[in-house]
């Protein structure tokens, strides 16, 4: 349990081309002055052609590089037919799922296991216990670990349902993957539109996919003679809910375990009602005049062709609640699909590398605007996302806070901050439990909790009761949210957010007498989490220092836009946080932890020692010493055992010190790590972590600072970027950082 065109303009498409050229003539006009100081620069950007030139097209098959649709709601990822076919094959890769954000389902639970029943560990905290919601194998009761698993595992999010094909020979072998030749997909970006095409049995196949902006709605059109001759079906199939770490949350083995009622039978519609366990949701089909659906066992059925038709058109619906009694066919999906993406690339903004002497410009560019499509789909929906999005699963679907930042920040900085606020009102719908939390502990405020799924509830864990990064990222959204529109509507929203995050900050850091100076934790653990089996012995952490004074700053910050005296505690804790540690003058991990560069085996996973110049502004730093440590750790660092925002990280630190070469080379170094697939996804880890939708996000903050600027960046353009002749980095809408 712990594991988707003639050349008549039409209204409709003469509509579109107006809309699209005025979001762009008006984004151009927005940024006719941004600071650039060549004219290669200046020239207008060709948004169709920069976006065009990196659709994703594959013509062989390719299983960890499956393609998305969707609308940061709802994801729909297809196997090389379009569809989910090849379910089993692509599971080795990544795998085939259709997730929505209320797609989360609880298992039984006859123990009657609860967070209130679990039993507290009281470590001493300031001089006073303090219980704390944890867990750890081999260390804690052992009765206690079926508790915390399922804990942990439940909520999950699971797979809503599979829409694919069933593909036969003429001799009635259902088909293998192998059996497809002349294989042709095609992702358009500009679009939105997955046009897959490939042979089967001698006969052409070419399929259409789309999803609606708005709906968890896909949309179909298939076109074959292997229709008529019954040779291709479509199959809908709706699975139990897997308990499992990761794969696509489904489970195919217990039909017993949930329940599919079709609710509505009609000439071209179903409706089906569907049960697991506590759980409904419901879904419905509705088809073009040709197609009969069939029921073909527990919870399977199929879409059949007339005898005389070629072409097979439908909608699969999905929902938390019924569906309405018409849905839109594949035409008016695959048109609502286009206008939004149309104006998703016209509107924030854009960068165009091509003009550029360097070789890598095109790798580069390639990920950027592959990136804007995956975090639109994945990344800007209602809550924040799991780590895989709406494609796979990673720790049972839930997210974590701390990488919220990494997927959702990015919007802000290009012209997109209505996507990041998107996710917002999941902290204040979970403020009464953060601030129930913090008073438990004994502090004032709000404690953000790590792990979580939609209600906010933290599970027992070795680590996440200790992890405090998080906490000051609410007020980072507030603050680039204020920056992209600085009016009291946006200081009235979030106030009490940010507020509420800085009381608890002020009352967390602990008074030392002796020093005269605060310190963060015991017990702690750092953002690299390299320390976690210590936190009783573990302060100061190096990024975590820097961020508290950064975020209680912004807080102050806050409090004079709105009229109100600075506050003297917040103050008091900002003048008297200690120095950022060092050793051999290098920035190390944490005040007690400063064997970074110098005992075997410390120098790996996150180095966040980095990041107060870079993802901060550097108010604590000094700049020589943070390039002498910026430069010892693209020379010793363990590169094999980082994580994919570790690279953005590292260029952001790079271009905030003049370093434009060094940005270039983390953000493009070869490493497992640091792989962008066909698909535009960061590879991770096979399996597991397939895919690592952070770094996607923090490639398009750190592209965004190298190109804008920041709050003091030098004056000259694309700051960021080695200024040797070889860049032209033109861009259109992107905000400064801060």
């Amino acid at each position: 349990m712990i594991d988707a065109l003639n050349n008549v303009i039409t209204r409709r498409s003469f509509s579109k081309m107006f809309i699209a050229a005025g979001a762009r003539l008006s984004a151009t006009w927005r940024n006719a002055v941004s600071a650039e100081d060549t004219n290669a620069s200046k020239l207008h950007i060709d948004r169709r052609a920069l976006v065009s030139r990196h659709n994703v097209v594959l013509s062989a098959v390719d299983i960890m590089s499956p393609l998305s649709v969707g609308n940061g709601e709802f994801a729909f990822t297809a196997d090389v037919t379009g569809l989910q076919t090849f379910t089993r094959e692509y599971g080795q890769g990544i795998p085939l799922g259709t997730m929505a954000q209320w797609g989360f389902h609880t298992a039984p639970n006859p123990q009657g296991f609860s967070l209130a029943k679990f039993p507290l560990t009281f470590l001493d905290t300031g001089g006073r216990q303090v219980g704390y919601l944890y867990y750890e194998d081999k260390k804690s009761l052992p009765e206690l670990g079926p508790v915390a698993g399922y804990l942990y595992a439940n909520p999950g999010r699971f797979n809503i349902g599979r829409v694919g094909m069933e593909l036969r020979r003429r001799d009635g072998q259902e088909a293998k993957l192998s059996d497809l030749t002349d294989i042709r997909q095609e992702l358009n970006l500009w679009t939105g539109h997955l046009v897959s095409r490939f042979t089967f049995d001698g006969q052409p196949v070419e399929v259409m996919t789309t999803c609606h902006p708005d709906n968890a709605q896909l949309g179909v059109r298939i076109a074959s003679p292997l229709i008529a001759s019954g040779q291709l079906r479509v199959l809908l199939a709706f699975p139990y809910a897997s308990f499992g770490f990761g794969g696509d949350g489904s489970d195919w083995n217990h039909p017993d375990a949930h329940q599919t009622v079709v609710t509505h039978t009609g000439t071209h519609r179903a409706d089906f009602a569907r049960t697991l366990d506590s759980d409904h949701y419901y879904a419905a089909m509705e088809w073009s005049s040709s197609g009969t659906l069939s029921e073909h066992g527990p919870h399977l059925f199929h879409l059949s062709g007339a005898s005389d038709s070629s072409i097979l058109q439908f909608i699969v619906g999905f929902a938390p609640s019924t569906l309405p009694p018409r849905l839109p066919d594949a035409e008016s999906v695959a048109s609502a699909a286009e206008t939004m993406w149309i104006d998703f690339w016209s509107t924030g903004a854009a960068m165009d590398l091509s003009q550029s002497k360097d070789p890598r410009w095109n790798e580069l560019e390639r990920r950027i605007v592959l990136s804007q499509y995956l975090t639109r789909i994945q990344s800007a929906g209602s809550l924040p996302p799991q780590e895989t999005g709406l494609t796979c699963n990673s720790w049972f679907g839930k997210f974590h806070l701390e990488m919220h930042w990494w997927h959702a920040a990015h919007f802000a900085l290009w012209g997109r901050h209505d996507l990041l606020e998107r996710s917002l009102p999941f902290y204040e719908r979970i403020l009464p439990k953060a601030q129930a939390q913090a008073k438990k502990q004994g502090y004032e405020g709000a404690r953000w909790p790590k792990c979580v799924g939609p209600a906010g509830d933290p599970a027992p864990t070795y680590l996440e009761c200790f992890l405090i990064w998080q906490q000051p990222h609410p007020i980072s959204y507030a603050e680039l949210c204020y920056r992209a529109s600085p009016s009291p509507r946006t200081l009235t929203r979030y106030k009490h957010i940010v507020f509420e995050t800085a009381k608890f900050m002020a009352s967390f850091a602990v008074w030392d007498a002796n020093r005269e100076q605060y310190r963060i934790g015991p017990p702690v653990a750092d953002a690299a989490e390299l320390y976690y089996d210590d936190h009783e012995h573990q302060w100061n952490p190096t990024f975590e220092v820097a961020y508290w004074r950064s975020g209680l700053e912004t807080a102050q910050l806050w409090r004079q836009r709105l009229g109100l005296d600075r506050d003297a505690k917040w103050d008091h804790v900002i003048t008297h946080l200690p120095a950022l540690t060092t050793r051999d003058g290098l920035y190390v991990a944490a005040e007690t932890a400063t064997g970074t560069f110098h005992d075997p085996g410390l120098n790996t996973s996150h180095p966040c020692m980095l990041a107060p110049l870079g993802i901060l502004n550097g108010a604590m730093v000094d700049p020589e010493i943070m390039r002498v440590t910026l430069l010892r750790v693209m020379k010793n660092w363990d590169w094999k055992n980082t994580w994919g925002w570790d690279y953005p990280m590292v260029a952001m630190t790079a271009a905030r010190l003049g370093e434009g070469e060094t940005a270039v080379q983390a953000l493009l170094m070869s490493e497992a790590k640091n792989t962008y697939l066909p698909n535009g996804h960061n590879f991770q880890m096979e399996h597991t972590l397939p895919l690592y939708l952070p770094g996607n996000g923090g490639l398009l903050y750190a592209a965004a600072m190298m190109a804008s600027g920041w709050d003091g960046a030098p004056k000259r353009h694309a700051p960021g970027f080695p200024d040797d002749g070889n860049w032209t980095v033109r861009w259109e809408g992107l905000q400064v950082a801060p």
